[in-house]
């Protein structure tokens, strides 16, 4: 249990020390702008927050991937809704990425390499060939279909609400959906991921590398 809790305050400290501000603040700023001034000033306001937080990464010589990272969000999410003049449309890339990562997610556990497996191994940098064992790939693939049942009900949500065409509803639906969402998944994720790789019986990663056999301790940290 001990180890378990430091688990999940690792994965918080990494997932926390991301882009989780920049993702957070600009729509925020989007919303309240729209409401006071107007789609255009909105936009702008956006805009100038990201700026705010890329230079504050920037002069905390945080990773500049995030910095720019959340210029080029906003920009996309803002040409979205001036091209069509609606303000609602700010938020058409989440719907869409939503739709992309539910296929996505279906097709890799088609093709026999769940995206929980991807992700981790890109996260993590452990062998890939041991996310594919029979002994450990079941845990990945619960887990990238349950990945895909939040995309598609994210999607269906966010859809449901763009047309009714209420962005105040629309914007804080996208931002609960977003970070919260995502937070709650992976502490949820993790805690299931471990029991499920001690219920298999596999190797753990190093005993993988190392060509270890039975019998294993198994993975006892990370999945």
């Amino acid at each position: 249990m001990n180890q378990l809790l430091k688990d999940i305050g690792d994965e918080l400290r990494q997932f926390l020390s991301g882009k989780t501000i920049d993702a957070l603040i600009p729509p925020i700023i989007y919303i309240i702008g729209n409401n006071l001034f107007g789609l255009k000033e909105a936009v702008v306001l956006a805009l100038s927050g990201a700026v705010v937080l890329a230079i504050r990464r920037i002069f905390k010589k945080e990773s500049i991937l995030y910095a720019l990272g959340g210029i080029g969000g906003v920009a996309l999410a803002s040409g979205f809704a001036l091209i069509s003049e609606n303000a609602a449309n700010y938020f058409l890339p989440k719907i869409i990425g939503s739709g992309v990562l539910f296929l996505a997610s279906i097709v890799s556990v088609f093709i026999g390499k769940p995206l929980a497996a991807i992700f981790s191994h890109l996260s993590r940098g452990w062998d890939f060939q041991w996310f594919l064992r029979e002994d450990i790939k079941p845990a990945y693939r619960e887990v990238t279909i349950a990945w895909a049942l939040l995309f598609l009900a994210r999607m269906a949500l966010q859809m449901l609400l763009y047309q009714r065409g209420n962005l105040t509803e629309l914007g804080w639906a996208s931002i609960l959906l977003g970070f919260p969402t995502t937070l709650t998944v992976l502490i949820l994720t993790l805690v299931y991921g471990i029991w499920r790789l001690k219920r298999l019986g596999g190797p753990g990663v190093e005993e993988f590398t190392e060509g270890k056999t039975p019998p294993w301790e198994g993975q006892k940290k990370g999945f």
